[in-house]
Order: C-alpha cells, then structure tokens, then sequence
C-alpha cells in the first residue's frame, strides 16, 4: 500500500508542477512517468530513513502524510532534474 501512495503522490506532484514550471514541462505522459520514478525513489528515501524505527501500531494518518511528501517530493526532485537535463541537451 505504501509504494502505491507514493508512486501516485509522486505522479500527481510532477503533473501540477509541470505544467506550473515551463523549464521542466514534459508533457502529461513524461511528467507522470517521471513523477512515478522520483515517487518510487522518495519512498525509498523515507524507508532508508525510517529503517531504525520499529512500529507496530498499523497505518496512522501521520505515517499517510509522510508517504505522500516523501513522494510528491521525490516526483518534483526529478521531474526538474529531467527538465534541466532535456533544456541543457536542446541547445
């Protein structure tokens, strides 16, 4: 269930951020696409991070929040680093 949060927060992120951020627009498919990857790669982040932390209470709302930034951020990260990449590469 935790990689689906991400990966959708991830895609959703990169979709609203691309089509705010001209430099880093790759069109609907490509920010999603781009937002899945750095979604799945922000999740693993947070699991590396919270790897020491044992808990056993079943989902939480703030566990939910933390998968979402974790994802939405992850999605962003890349979705310009993608976007620098291709503008750098087109001239």
């Amino acid at each position: 269930m935790e990689l689906l949060i991400v990966l959708i927060s991830g895609a959703v992120a990169a979709s609203i951020a691309g089509g705010g951020l001209k430099f880093a627009d790759l069109g609907f498919a490509g920010n999603s696409i781009t937002g899945i990857i750095g979604g799945g790669l922000g999740g693993q982040a947070l699991a590396f991070l919270r790897a020491g932390v044992l808990t056993d209470r079943g989902p939480e709302v703030s566990g939910l929040l933390e998968q979402v930034v974790a994802g939405g951020a992850g999605g962003l990260v890349v979705l310009a680093a993608a976007g620098l990449v291709k503008n750098t590469v087109a001239k």
